[in-house]
């Protein structure tokens, strides 16, 4: 005997909602165990191996491999536990921690990208690589005749999913300061007032760059400080070229920004300030 099982639209229905609420669930989950860093330029970061095989020394399982969001080769940084030979120009910025994290000193935005950790024996890799993704916030500060403007960014690997904007005194910029002008084009702000007024001349350092991870919903808060040594020009032509990568691929009509960032180096060495 054949029997037909026929399903109301109701019973269909609930069916899908069941099964896309698994989908969001899975999909909440995995990116709140994301691993992502946000850090300033200059600074250090330690990026955690989640994978490390119990028992090695001097992290002899450990290989380290570095990708950015360009169509650059993947670099072996540590390659069971040593320096690879790719990495050698960076050597000193490099070390692993006892527990096979990967230490980065003076991070730059060349070092922005994705992590990969990986554990190797007798030559066959065990389990699956553990990955962390570097982002980078840089400040600049440009003055042009009788106008201020600071600037924060963050340049991150592939398509940028954080949320930047300026705070004064903890608060929103655009309350109660009049003043003060600000502008957002996905991850670059700015935030501009005269020469005149009194916070450039002694508050400066009451800034804040409020930087939200959209991967994790980690928010963080950069003091407005600049590089006491300046900004290489190698450093600040690989920001301008990932800002504008970003400026563009959220909307064309912005481009004039890049203009703006581009002209900010050439005054920057004569108005670093450290308040």
């Amino acid at each position: 005997m054949d029997y037909n099982i026929f399903f109301s639209d109701a019973a269909v229905s609930l069916y899908s909602q069941i099964n896309l609420f698994f989908i969001i669930f899975s999909t909440a989950a995995a990116e709140k165990h994301l691993l992502s860093f946000t850090v300033r330029d200059g600074d250090e970061v330690t990026l955690p191996c989640e994978n490390v095989i119990d028992g090695q020394k001097n992290c002899t399982y450990t290989t380290w491999l570095f990708g950015d969001s360009g169509r650059s080769p993947v670099v072996g940084l540590i390659k069971l536990g040593q320096i690879g030979k790719r990495a050698k120009s960076k050597s000193d910025r490099l070390s692993v921690t006892a527990n096979c994290s990967l230490v980065i000193k003076k991070v730059t935005v060349e070092d922005v990208g994705q992590y990969t950790c990986r554990q190797f024996r007798s030559g066959q890799q065990q389990g699956e690589g553990s990955q962390v993704y570097l982002s980078v916030i840089n400040m600049n500060e440009q003055k042009e005749d009788d106008k201020v403007t600071l600037s924060c960014s963050v340049s991150s690997y592939d398509q940028c999913r954080h949320t930047v904007k300026w705070l004064y005194e903890g608060k929103d910029v655009d309350k109660d300061n009049k003043d003060l002008q600000t502008s957002q084009t996905g991850c670059y702000t700015t935030v501009s007032f005269l020469t005149s007024h009194h916070i450039y001349t002694s508050r400066l350092n009451l800034f804040t760059c409020e930087v939200t991870d959209g991967h994790t919903g980690k928010v963080q808060l950069f003091p407005f400080r600049l590089q006491s040594s300046g900004c290489s020009a190698l450093n600040y032509i690989m920001l301008v070229m990932r800002v504008a990568e970003l400026n563009f691929n959220i909307d064309s009509a912005e481009s004039p920004l890049l203009s703006n960032i581009i002209s900010s180096y050439f005054t920057l060495s004569g108005n670093n300030r450290t308040d």
